[in-house]
Order: structure tokens, then sequence, then C-alpha cells
């Protein structure tokens, strides 16, 4: 870079910093800028031969009112013309000018792009490396199609100067990076591969960053870079630190381009040469054995640089996962940082040593720093130094380990920090549920979580132990025992009374044979936790309580007396209401068999994959949901609901609905036969047919073709094929509003709205032909109690249209389309 002559101080611009610097408050500021402003816009517009010194330091100055926050709207034209000098320092400024200022959308782009073409074809280095700065910094997609194709060649190039060649390099990432589709490579691929070989080793280091981002996005275009990755990382690891003077940085050789080789190789497999192979294990094995020995200086640069090399190479051992030698190796030297008194590097050995433990090769020696870890976990200051502690013991653990493992991390809970503990609670009841040999150590283990940590226990993790306890006979007596000490703490977590509520109504019996766990002694225990819940616990307690009545008749009283008090039938939440009312009738109405049969014990569980193992994926990071889970998810949301899934075929839907008729069928009134009538009717017949859950019936003498009753015989004029008025008649049914049918003479139309169970309808006729309406009128034909709750009113009536409006008010309990 040339140096920068006496005379280019530019001392006006330093006289305005200082009166800048030396304003007393933010007024007089603004005051000297504006006054700034005004004389630099004077002298743009008055003074045209203005020469390169003072348009570089007017220049200069806007640069420096911009960055004080102020906006700047001129000065643009006079920074590109400064582009076009032959003087370093004002093409320098204009550059720098263009790169802060100038908006990618700009008209003075196209010039702006002429001149960087101008620099890049000049020859001249230092402009050159001035016009790529530029490039890089603006970064717009109208640069990357300017300049896409003309770095590369720039960067291949024989008579390119070293220093241009890492600005072209580093240029062309950042274009690749923001256009990735504009920057082809194509027939500079082989070329720009083999600047891996070149002498300088700025224009290596330069290069290895865009072909590392090269090969991420397209690594079988660039393969052949490994081979040349291992021929000059060997170089320079078995190089000493005198031979890489200018490139050695704490007696450490060349550190950032053998940390940035490492990475690059980690994007390919093992190389399958066998030479090559061979040569990176020799390197890798260097790398460790210089870890070993004694620092060559007691600087914090020199074991930075050389432990970032080390890491690297560990991270590439354990990407390849083909050495055990080296894996093992990799276990020790992670092993003596676990105690290292520098705070990152037990990080980074923790973090590392989990990836470790994945691997079957390096399983066994990761396990051997077990009580390490253990003592990291309870000991370190740094939670995020814990945290991976905590990484690393889940991820280690295994069938011989399990139980400490576990043990640990629920002693660890009692004290964690907040911000872990719902990640802990998940990690341990995985491991407890996935090395289980004891299922009665794994319902100790879950009771204990919850007792210790139980506003972190989600709701998957008791749903778990609910779902195992069910499907395995062996250890329900054991769980409703456990569940039922447990709750006999005075201070007893909600969690906790909800799994003792579900195990004890499913399985209470399997104890109550003890004269200290009777049936009235369970029920008492769970109710004196009653007043303390929420309403899903309670209404949670409700069920458990009228399953009692079928495992235990002699409680019928007790329990009754409970659901008959005024806070229970009278309560102000719907839903206890509701359970309280109904389990109070069904206990009271219902015979032994049938109560029974209502309230027989769950049915195993259908085995799939654990939801606690799901929510910790997506805790540790966004994770996809599986199609099973999808169809899952749909398929009980459709269940919830009531209804079958809108894509099912209707004609599949009414053979269902006729051979098992839903109660609403019966409040309805569907199963009454269709009424033969005059023709008007038809309409009534319609909407009742519309209401029903039935199966189309087929057409008798009375009824035409479209699905009408009709008294007259068929007309001459068509009407639409049936299935085009099925067409019709599904979208009345998913909607409230449109066209219910149509031909050449009629349209009928209808829109709906229902508020709980109050209805209104309104069904528009409108007439298609030129002949005004004669004689015509609308009849609704309910069978039943229907009638009563259906109320129709004339709205208006006139030659060419009838809108008709039924109110509908049912009862609770009826259900009205919607």
């Amino acid at each position: 870079m040339p140096a920068v002559s006496k005379g280019d101080g530019m001392r006006g611009l330093a006289v305005f910093i200082s009166d800048i610097r030396n304003c007393k408050s933010k007024e007089a500021e603004i005051k000297r800028i504006n006054k700034e402003l005004a004389n630099i816009r004077s002298k743009f517009k008055g003074d045209k031969a203005l020469d390169g010194y003072s348009k570089k330091k007017y220049v200069c100055k806007l640069l420096f009112i911009f960055l004080l926050g102020h906006d700047i709207d001129f000065g643009h034209m006079e920074a590109v013309n400064l582009l076009s000098s032959n003087k370093y320092t004002e093409k320098q400024i204009g550059y720098l000018f263009i790169s802060v200022l100038v908006n990618s959308n700009s008209e003075l782009i196209r010039l702006i792009n002429n001149a960087i073409k101008n620099d890049l074809s000049s020859r001249n280095p230092t402009f050159m490396c001035l016009a790529l700065h530029c490039i890089a910094n603006v970064g717009s997609r109208e640069m990357a199609e300017a300049f896409a194709s003309e770095i590369p060649r720039i960067l291949v190039a024989g008579d390119t100067m070293d220093s241009v060649k890492q600005s072209a390099a580093l240029c062309l990432l950042r274009l690749y990076k923001t256009s990735p589709d504009l920057v082809l490579m194509g027939e500079w691929t082989s070329r720009v591969v083999h600047l891996l070989n070149d002498q300088h080793m700025g224009v290596v280091t330069a290069a290895i960053s865009l072909i590392t981002c090269l090969s991420q996005k397209n690594p079988d275009e660039f393969k052949t870079c490994v081979s040349l990755a291992v021929s000059r990382l060997s170089r320079i690891v078995s190089s000493a630190s005198t031979d890489l003077q200018d490139y050695t940085y704490y007696f450490v050789p060349a550190p950032w381009l053998s940390c940035k080789l490492l990475r690059l190789l980690q994007c390919y497999p093992p190389p399958e040469d066998g030479a090559v192979k061979g040569r990176l294990v020799e390197c890798l094995e260097t790398i460790l054995n210089k870890a070993q020995e004694p620092p060559k200086s007691k600087k914090v640069q020199h074991s930075n640089a050389k432990n970032a090399i080390l890491f690297e190479a560990i991270s590439l051992i354990i990407h390849y996962d083909s050495e055990p030698n080296l894996l093992v190796r990799a276990c020790n030297q992670l092993g003596q940082f676990l105690q290292h008194r520098e705070t990152n590097l037990r990080y980074l050995a923790l973090e590392s040593m989990c990836t470790l433990a994945s691997s079957e090769f390096s399983h066994e020696a990761v396990k051997t720093h077990i009580e390490t870890v253990i003592n990291a976990l309870k000991t370190e200051r740094d939670v995020s130094v814990r945290q991976r502690a905590a990484d690393l013991l889940y991820a280690m653990c295994d069938r011989s380990n399990a139980k400490q493992i576990v043990a640990e991390m629920l002693s660890y809970l009692e004290t964690a920090d907040y911000s872990i503990r719902e990640e802990m609670v998940l990690k341990v009841a995985i491991l407890a549920e996935k090395y289980a040999v004891d299922y009665s150590w794994y319902v100790d283990t879950i009771l204990n979580l919850i007792r210790i940590a139980g506003d972190y226990v989600s709701e998957e993790v008791w749903y778990r132990v609910i779902q195992i306890v069910i499907n395995r006979d062996d250890v329900q007596g054991y769980a409703a025992k456990t569940v039922f000490e447990a709750l006999q703490a005075p201070a007893c977590h909600e969690n906790m009374v909800k799994v003792g509520g579900y195990i004890l109504g499913e399985f209470g019996n399997l104890i109550a044979g003890d004269p200290r766990s009777s049936p009235l002694v369970q029920f008492n225990l769970l109710h004196s936790k009653f007043h303390l819940c929420s309403v899903p616990t309670r209404a949670l307690l409700l069920s458990a309580y009228i399953k009692f009545i079928n495992l235990f008749p002699e409680t019928k009283a007790t329990i009754q007396e409970v659901l008959r008090c005024d806070s229970q039938i009278r309560n102000s939440d719907v839903e206890l209401q509701q359970r309280a009312v109904e389990y109070l009738k069904l206990s009271s109405i219902a015979s032994t068999d049938v109560l029974a049969t209502v309230l027989e014990e769950m049915p195993p569980f259908p085995e799939r994959e654990s939801s606690i193992l799901a929510k910790l994926k997506k805790k540790k990071g966004p994770g996809a949901v599986s199609v099973t889970d999808l169809e899952d998810s749909k398929r009980e949301g459709g269940e919830l609901n009531g209804g079958s899934e809108r894509g099912q075929d209707p004609s599949a839907m009414a053979a269902s609905n006729a051979s098992t008729p839903s109660p609403s069928a019966d409040l309805l009134g569907i199963r009454a036969g269709p009424l033969v009538g005059a023709a008007p009717t038809s309409a009534g017949s319609l909407l009742v047919d519309v209401f029903s859950e039935a199966g189309p019936t087929a057409p008798s003498a009375a009824v035409n073709d479209d699905g009408f009753l009709s008294s007259a015989p068929p007309s001459e004029d068509p009407a639409p094929p049936l299935s085009e008025a099925d067409e019709l008649l599904n979208k009345f049914v998913c909607k409230n509003n449109g066209v219910l049918f149509e031909n050449q003479l009629l349209q009928i139309g209808i829109k709906s709205e229902y508020r709980q169970n109050l209805g209104r309808m309104y069904l528009f006729y409108g007439n298609k032909t030129s002949v005004q309406f004669a004689s015509f009128t609308t009849t609704v034909t309910c069978p039943g109690e229907l009638q009563s709750h259906i109320f129709l009113f004339v709205m208006s009536k006139d030659g060419q249209r009838a809108i008709l409006l039924a109110k509908l008010h049912g009862r609770p309990g009826l259900i009205l389309p919607a």
C-alpha cells in the first residue's frame, strides 16, 4: 500500500473533528454540523473546479457526519468522481464513502460498476484491491451479477499478484454467501482447488475459506481438494517453528491455516486412497503427540493456538469414527482437560467427549472419567460447564452405570440451576425408562423425580409412567403401594396427586387387603388433597372416585355424599359440575354389571416412541415431527372432535351412520320414513334429509331425479346430475352458507348461524326464469318433537324471490347442525 504523504493530512477535517469534540451540548454540535453541511453544499454547487484534495476532504467530512448519526443526502456524485482519480488516497476515500453510504438500489450503481471495472482491468494491484474490497463490502446482487464471472479469472490468473489473489478469494466468498446462484465456478473449479499448493501462505489461507464454503454445497465437485489439503497439512505439522517465520504465531506454525485445513477435511469421509489416509493419520498422531509436549511459552496465546489445532484434530477424528486408536487417545487427551484450570478448556473437553461417547470405539474410554464428570457437575461454578457435564453423563450412560448416573443427577437436581432443571428432568426420565431392568426401580425414580422437581415435571413424564404401569402387570401392585406411601407426605406436589389418583383409581384394589391402605383410607387420602389442586387435577380425582365405587362398593355412600355436596354439583367450573352430576347419576341408577362395564380397567397402551424423548429433541433444537406422529395427532384430533375426517367419502359416512346410529339421530327423528306429499312440501323434506345422518334413500314414485319430493311429473328441463347435487349438499354440510340446489328454473341458497343451543337459518328461493312466481309456498315438515323447536317466518316474498327464516331452539343435549 502506498505511503500517505505529509500533505494528505487534511487539516480542515482535523479542525472540524476537534470542533465537534469541543461542543458542550447536543444543540451546539448540531449547529456546528449544519454550518459545515451548508458550507460543503455551497462548495459542491458553486465551485465547479474543485480539485481532488478538496473533494476528498469534504467527502471525508460527510462520512464523519454520517457516522455521528446524521443523514446525508448529497455528495454521492462527488464520491463517485473520486473513483476516477489516479491518487490512492482520493480513490480510497471514494470507495470508503460508497461502501458505507451508497444503497444497492442507488441510481449511481451503474457508474460505480463502470469505475470498478476500470480498476479491475488496470492491472494496478493497489487499485484492484480497493475495487475488490468495495465489491465485498457492498455485496449486493447487482454487483454479483456484474463481477461474479470476472473475479474467478483474476483469482486463477498466473500474473495476478498474491495480495490481489487473497482479496479476490475473499471477495468471491462474500458474493457466494449473498448470491450463491450467481457464483458458478464451472471451468475454474480445478484451478481454484490447486491454489492449496500456492507458495504464498496468505493465498492458501484465503483460498481454503472459499473452498470450504463451496465444498459444503457441492462436495463432489471439490473432492480433489482432500489430497491437496492433507499434503499441505502434513507440511505444516512436520515443519519447525522457524520454517514458517512469517506465519508462526507464538511458536505454533500457521495455526489458522491448520484449523481451516482440518475443518475442510470434515466436509468429506475418510480418504479412500491408502497413502493419503496413512499420511493423514500420521498428521493427527503428530498433533496429539505435540499436545503432550511441554509448552514452549507460558503466554496464553501459545496455549490457545496449540489447543485450537488440537480440538479441530479431535473433531476430525470423531467425524471419521474409524480409527479406534486415535479415538481412545483423543478421549484420554480430553480427560486431562477436564481438571484444567481454564474454564473454556473444561467446557470444550466436556462438549467433545459428549460426541466421543456415541462412538462404539471410545465409549468405554469415556466411561472411565465418570467420577471426574460427576465432580464437575457438583462443583463447577459456571452453569454452562455444569450443563455440559450433565450432557456427558447422559451420553455415557448404559446399563452398567445407569443407577449411579440417575442417582447423581437426582441428587444434583435438588440444587440445580432453574435454567437447566426441566432438561435434567427429561434426561432422568428417559434414562430411567431406557435402562430399567427392574421396573420397580423405574417407578421409584419417577416418583422421586416428582418429589424433588415437581414443578419441572411436564405432562409427558407422568403420562409415560402411567402408560408403563398400565402395560406391565408385574409392577402395578408395587406402583400402587409406592404412590400410596408418597401421598402420605404433608406437602405433596400436584403431579404426585395426579399419578396417585390415576394409579389408585385403576389398581387400588391390589393393596386394599392391608388395613393400613383400606379402600376408605385410600379415598380419604386422595380427598384430603382435593381442595389444594387445580381444576384439571380435581377432574381427574373425581374420575378416580367413581372408579373407587366400582372397585370398592363399600365406599359408595361416602363418595356419593362428596359428589352430592353443593361445592361439586353447583361448582362454577362447568367441567367439574358436569362430572359430579354425571358420576352421581351413574352411581345411583346403573346396575353393578353396567357400572363394571363402563368403569372397567384401562386397556394397555399401544407401544410407541416415548413422548419424553421427542420433547427433549425439541428442547435441544428444532426438530421435525415424524409422519407417524402427525398422523396420530390428526387421528386423535378427529376422534376427540367427535367427527369423521372431512375428506371421508359421504357414502361411507352415510353407511356407517346408518349401521351405527348416533344419539343425535334419535333426537332429530331421522329414523322416521320420508314423507310423501304435495309439491309445497319439497323444500321442507329437503331440510329434513340434510339434517339426517342416514344414507340417501332410493327414489320412490314421489321422488324426482334430484332427490326432491314432488307430486308433479318430472319437467322437461334437465336437472344437474346426481353427483353435482351431492357436491352442493356436501358444501352445505361443511359450510354455513352456500347454494343448496340449482337448476335452470330455481336456485335455493342457505345462510345459517348458530350460538350454543340456538340457531337461525335463512332459505333463499330464487326464480331463474323470466316468469314470476305464482302460488309459491314453502313448508318444512319435521317429524316428532323436533317440530316444536322450529319457528318459521316468511321474511319477504315477491314474484322473483322468497326468503324463509327458520329459528331453531334446542334443549341442552339436542344436537343441531353447525
